[in-house]
């Protein structure tokens, strides 16, 4: 049992006709006031008093108890059967809760209908009563974050952009190949994330949701899993969890997905839960979607590091028997050694290629029927019909010959080498990727892993502290942080008093007095007294994390010129295929019209053969990939190396108008300069020795450093010297000058 799923959320939905046939303002006010969310459960202790209705703009939405489901394959029943009623706008049923979320029209559909259709389809439906108001956001979509694999050019990219612009709700789609990542803004209320990702998955690529702006889904590493008994105990156990919708653990990986209604349950209201119901048996500890993506691009950095080494193992081989074997006569005489129809020689060089054409070249067939399923062509239909075009002749050329004992020449050593150059080639970009992401890594460390936190008992008095993990930290948490220490969250100090360098957000090196009821950043250094703040900003909301959302959307934007970069890309292909026939034909006729001597034909061979290699070659070198990629990776090396210095650049078309530049104003602290003090020359003008003097020295910053005398600027400076100004004593006491 690989994977367990308890839950399955509804699929496609269903647009009413009003939407469809309606473009103006009406509709769009529908979508943006109507907030058709996952159930909402109350925090009550009844939950049979609950009902949810919504009636705005002529649609209704209210909550059944179903009674009888035991598995998804009934919550997907239930769902297909409300999705038939007419007039059913959206249905979602959750399994762990037994309960089902439908939206309908009620001028086609009345309650009673809807608890029919449940109960014709072999359950038991409840309309649960008691009405209550639910409240929406005033802005009605969503922005979520996916992993697209298996893109290789920029066609590609152009293929996953118009799949996701053409999907209903979806208004905005940008894709980056150099990340691998899709951004998209979506309405809710007309599409889900699964829904998002199905259709990238029907389109033939690999997708799974990153993060939202939505907050409900998160990703935790699970230890203690050793046994299906011990799956079935957290399946029990969140089965108790109550706001819990949906989970998936990965055996091979050890995590666990959750999704969870972020109003009735928080992610630390989660981790203890399971901790707590298990015993202590299990620990959990999330896992940033940023090291999720890291994890991904080694691993597919080290995947396709074993398909090149190989393919380069097979080819070489081959390689030899081709070019080096014939001019050894035991090595020779061995190949040409006739074992059935064929000689030993055809035989391996036809078993070794077959292996790396159809087993390691795999990848290129997947990708290159991908993209013609999809109307678009890529680098690997080039890939694909080149290395075909060269196996199946020399196949046949063996086939031909047995039949007929003429021998003609074959080619198996062009398609594997072939293969094993593209595989380098992909091998390199999957480097360049890597280290394009670097930016987003180091300001990603920025922040803590861990978080003290205060707990307090009913009356608001502190009984103890706690260490969790950033990424729990839940708004109105009260944190401790320590000397020495960053700061967790964005947050207002509640006691303490002590001095903070914000540099890495400011680019002020001087540092910041902070005291009650002053703002704090999280991820800055707290450099000397203790605080406890009251975090008000999490996740997305904190500056760190809009600080790299921006670089994000600046790595992902697209340039001018990569646009029209793109569009060549698009039609790069097929441009190369008819190059490619032209060239097949302009040598073919050439020859059979004596245009050229039969001095320049291979031995044994024809015109249909010589002129098939140079219309191979054409195929094979014409590679779009540079095309697709160049300005992608300029972008994102630009943006990272500006957020590491400091600077934010807002995209690749505001580095394309940097060339019009001609005066830039600095602000000189923290850019031209460091902004810290240092010691540049020790000279001594009495008769005490350098040695004896910095040794002095060095015991005296010791001493005024540790003593914490003074909060200056300068002092601070010094202190940093004091390890460095130590060791030189040292080596004075033993080296003296």
């Amino acid at each position: 049992m690989r994977d367990l799923q308890l839950t399955q959320v509804a699929g496609t939905r269903k647009s009413p006709p009003a939407m469809i046939s309606s473009g103006g303002e009406d509709a769009d006010d529908m979508k943006e006031d109507v907030r058709l969310l996952d159930s909402y459960e109350s925090l009550g202790d009844n939950d049979n008093s609950h009902r949810i209705v919504i009636e705005e703009d002529g649609f209704k939405r209210i909550q059944v108890r179903v009674t009888g489901m035991t598995c998804a394959a009934c919550s997907n029943s239930v769902e297909s059967a409300l999705k038939s009623v007419d007039g059913v706008f959206r249905a979602s049923v959750a399994l762990l809760q037994n309960k089902a979320d439908v939206v309908f029209d009620p001028a086609l559909v009345k309650d009673d209908d809807i608890k029919n259709a449940i109960e014709d389809a072999g359950f038991e439906a409840e309309i649960l009563s008691e009405p209550i108001k639910l409240k929406t956001k005033p802005n009605g979509t969503l922005l979520g974050q996916f992993t697209i694999g298996g893109m290789t050019c920029a066609a590609c990219v152009n293929s996953v952009e118009g799949i996701l612009r053409d999907l209903p709700g979806v208004k905005r789609a940008v894709v980056a190949l150099a990340t691998s990542l899709g951004e998209v803004e979506y309405d809710p209320i007309v599409i889900s994330k699964d829904d998002i990702v199905n259709a990238i998955e029907d389109a033939g690529f690999d997708a799974s949701l990153v993060q939202s702006s939505q907050h409900d889904k998160i990703v935790l590493g699970v230890a203690g899993i050793f046994s299906e008994v011990d799956v079935q105990l957290l399946e029990g156990i969140l089965s108790m969890l109550k706001g819990v919708r949906q989970f998936r653990y990965h055996w091979i990986s050890s995590e666990l997905e959750v999704l969870f209604d972020p109003e009735v349950l928080g992610s630390r209201s989660l981790v203890d839960g399971v901790e707590g119901g298990s015993n202590g048996k299990f620990k959990l500890h999330p896992i940033n979607p940023y090291s999720r993506m890291t994890s991904k691009d080694v691993g597919e950095t080290s995947v396709m590091f074993r398909l090149f080494l190989s393919s380069l193992f097979l080819s070489i081989p081959i390689f030899f028997m081709r070019v080096i074997c014939p001019y050894v006569p035991l090595l020779s005489s061995l190949l040409l050694w006739r074992c059935g129809p064929f000689q030993m020689g055809d035989w391996l060089k036809w078993a070794l290629v077959s292996v790396v054409q159809f087993v390691i070249g795999k990848r290129f067939y997947v990708a290159a029927g991908r993209a013609l399923r999809n109307g678009s062509t890529n680098m690997d239909v080039l890939v694909a019909l080149g290395t075909s075009a060269s196996y199946f002749y020399s196949v046949c050329a063996l086939l031909y010959g047995a039949v007929t004992g003429f021998q003609s020449p074959t080619y198996f050593e062009t398609s594997s080498m072939l293969i094993t150059f593209v595989l380098l080639g992909k091998y390199l970009e999957c480097l360049a990727k890597g280290k394009t992401s670097d930016a987003i890594k180091k300001l990603v460390e920025l922040a803590p892993a861990t978080a003290l936190l205060v707990v307090k008992d009913k009356g608001g008095r502190c009984i103890g502290e706690r260490e969790i993990d950033s990424l729990l930290i839940q708004p109105s948490d009260t944190l401790k942080v320590l000397p020495g220490t960053k700061v967790p969250a964005d947050g207002v100090v509640v006691w303490g008093s002590s001095y903070i360098n914000e540099s890495m957000v400011t680019g002020e090196s001087v540092p910041v007095l902070k005291e009650v009821s002053s703002s704090v950043i999280g991820g800055t250094m707290n450099l000397h007294g203790a605080l406890h703040i009251k975090a008000t900003k999490v996740g997305s909301d904190a500056v760190l994390s809009q600080i790299i959302s921006l670089v994000e959307t600046a790595q992902m934007s697209k340039a001018p010129i990569q646009k029209f970069a793109d569009y060549v890309a698009s039609i790069f292909v097929p441009i190369v295929v008819g190059l490619s026939l032209v060239t097949f034909f302009s040598w073919y006729i050439s020859g059979i019209l004596g245009a050229y001597p039969e001095e320049w034909l291979p031995k044994n061979g024809t015109y249909f053969v010589f002129s098939l290699m140079f219309s191979i070659s054409v195929v094979v070198i014409a590679c779009p990939c540079a095309l697709g990629l160049a300005t992608p990776t300029a972008v994102m090396v630009a943006t990272g190396v500006g957020a590491n210095n400091g600077v934010l650049i807002k995209g690749g078309e505001a580095l394309e108008r940097a060339q019009k530049i001609k005066y830039v104003i600095f602000d000189k602290t923290g850019t031209l300069t460091q902004g810290k003090a240092s010691v540049t020359d020790a000279k001594v003008f009495t008769g005490m020795g350098r040695g004896e003097f910095l040794r002095w020295v060095a015991s005296a910053e010791v001493i005024f450093c540790l003593s914490n005398v003074s909060l200056h600027v300068f002092a601070c400076d010094d202190y940093d010297m004091c390890a460095y100004t130590a060791y030189q004593s040292l080596v004075m006491a033993w080296c003296p000058i």
